[in-house]
């Protein structure tokens, strides 16, 4: 299973070139699954329904995974523990618990939101250009 968080995600709706290589080039039974927070942040920065029907009509293939219950007790004593001292948000602790639980790396651009969990595996999952380079 692949496991997207937001700026990948971001990047492969904005069809990112070096974001559709990566995607294009991976396996055609590879899972791709997305967790039920970054849609939420998906759908939130939707500007109209049409753009909001067109965001669901693309995850459509996703898989969309949540967390249990006994996992947000894990990610509210990773945000207790993390949210003064390395300003982690809220949603970035969600996401990261939806990998740990799933134990997959989460892919990822966001390294430093991420860096106090110990427990969590990132992937960049390609390599970002200069935007001048585009």
């Amino acid at each position: 299973m692949i496991l997207l968080d937001t700026d990948v995600m971001v990047d492969l709706l904005r069809q990112y070139p070096p974001a559709m290589r990566w995607f294009n080039s991976l396996d055609e039974g590879e899972e791709i699954a997305v967790p039920g927070f970054v849609v939420m942040e998906l759908v939130q920065g939707c500007r109209s329904k049409q753009e909001q029907r067109r965001l669901l009509q693309v995850l459509v293939p996703y898989a969309i995974v949540w967390l249990d219950p006994g996992e947000c007790e894990n990610a509210l004593r990773t945000f207790i523990r993390f949210h003064l001292s390395h300003h982690i948000g809220l949603l970035d602790v969600l996401v990261a618990q939806t990998a740990i639980a799933l134990d997959v790396p989460l892919c990822t651009f966001n390294q430093k939101h991420y860096r106090c969990i110990r427990q969590l595996q990132t992937l960049q999952p390609y390599e970002k250009l200069h935007e001048a380079a585009e």
